[in-house]
């Protein structure tokens, strides 16, 4: 016979002994209001230009349509957090979980791994895992898993490490115990909300991507302009934001990441806005192999850039 307690504890060993942070597991069962959330933030719009995310209704909804028999999602967290800053006043500024290498680059051999220990473990047992790759609604597992708690930048949030860290999910037929969800400590605290420069937590826990800096310089395609209204909001951001993650109380208990991959490339957390204008496509590929900044390709980038740098002078215009 099977004993459902002493797997648990081994699936998790193995995820801190792979260097995971965190681990939690949550049971299988369909997210019915987690979705119909889900659906009235797509109906609203906030998902902006992500086509992709109207799409697999269903996997998100129900992941046994993803891994037929599945009983247990198991989550993890990889702290990224490296203890560097920018330069005051900094223009050209990197999100912070872009300065080294990129997780997709990162988490997937380390999930593949814990998906092996997981098979040895826990005999016939089938797994399937994510990284911000597939239709999972990752946070949803997160806060399940007892992982965290949502906070109200929509970021999963812990007590011990903050919110820097990223997730991987492993949907598995395994049967293991399941966590309890963590109680919510965000409490009265409307610090995220207040500094968002672009007012983009149009409420708790609700993020319209229309309005977000991150969404703009990240997931927008090159071809389209950057709105005025958050041209003039920019905040010297070039490439992501983490504005309502420096303001969260919670991340006063930021600890280093053991992963050294995920340090700043040659201690680089501010790219020149007119550097990259001029930047030629071989020095691109070159410079941000495997990076996250690769994302919006080098077009993109120089169109993040040119609007820095007409922010820069519609406020030298206006003075």
């Amino acid at each position: 016979m099977i004993d459902q307690a002493n797997c648990t504890q081994r699936v998790k060993d193995a995820a801190l002994a792979l260097g995971f942070d965190a681990v939690g597991i949550a049971r299988v069962e369909p997210l019915t209001e987690a979705y119909q959330h889900y659906e009235e933030w797509i109906a609203r719009g906030y998902h902006g230009a992500m086509g992709y995310m109207e799409r697999n209704g269903e996997s998100r909804r129900d992941v046994t349509a993803i891994v037929p028999g599945a009983r247990s999602v198991i989550v993890v967290a990889r702290n990224y957090y490296t203890p560097h800053a920018h330069p005051q006043g900094a223009v050209g500024k990197i999100a912070r979980y872009a300065w080294g290498d990129d997780y997709h680059v990162v988490l997937p051999p380390m999930l593949d791994a814990l998906c092996d220990q997981v098979k040895g473990i826990c005999e016939g047992a089938e797994t399937r895992r994510y990284t911000d790759t597939g239709p999972v609604l990752e946070k949803e597992w997160a806060v399940r898993a007892g992982l965290g708690w949502m906070g109200k930048n929509g970021n999963i949030i812990r007590r011990d490490i903050g919110s820097w860290f990223f997730l991987g999910v492993i949907i598995t037929t395994a049967e293991l115990e399941a966590d309890e969800p963590m109680d919510d400590y965000c409490g009265t605290c409307t610090a995220c909300l207040d500094a968002c420069p672009t007012k983009a937590i149009v409420e708790p826990m609700v993020v319209d991507a229309t309005k977000c800096i991150s969404y703009w310089t990240i997931e927008s395609k090159a071809d389209v302009d950057i709105p005025l209204h958050i041209v003039d909001n920019l905040d010297g951001w070039v490439f992501g934001c983490d504005v309502c993650q420096d303001v969260c109380p919670w991340n006063r208990f930021q600890t280093p990441s053991s992963e050294a991959r995920f340090q700043p490339r040659d201690g680089v957390t501010v790219l020149s806005p007119s550097d990259l204008v001029d930047l030629q496509p071989a020095r691109f590929i070159e410079r941000f192999r495997h990076s996250p900044l690769k994302r919006p390709k080098l077009e993109g980038l120089k169109r993040n850039a040119k609007a820095l740098l007409n922010s820069e002078q519609r406020t030298e215009n206006s003075e």
